[in-house]
């Protein structure tokens, strides 16, 4: 079964830099139809046998979401997925491009 574990706090996500070599965070937003689409996707994305993957609500984790953008110079869009290996970022994408396929490409 596949779990999304969701964050809220910068004291998670740095727990996550450094305990885990690889994880998905995606941000979404509890509003937006676009980011609920995306959030279907990520839900549908199979990967916790290969990666960890986590989410925040950027209406709940406002303080979070920009900590992300302003440590990694990644700009900040919602929704947005965010691959992170060896404590950084090494891909992202927004919108409409969060497919499930897209997010399985990344584990090549």
């Amino acid at each position: 079964m596949f779990i999304l574990n969701k964050i809220d706090s910068i004291s998670e996500f740095d727990e996550l830099l450094s305990t885990k070599q690889s994880f998905f965070l995606l941000k979404h937003s509890l509003t937006c139809p676009i980011s609920a689409s995306a959030y279907e996707e990520y839900k549908n994305f199979d990967a916790h046998e290969q990666a960890d993957t986590y989410y925040l609500a950027v209406q709940e984790a406002k303080e979070l979401s920009a900590y992300i953008a302003d440590q990694f110079g990644v700009r900040h869009e919602s929704p947005q997925a965010l691959y992170f290996k060896d404590k950084k970022p090494v891909w992202n994408t927004s919108h409409f491009k969060i497919k499930e396929k897209a997010l399985k490409d990344q584990l090549q």
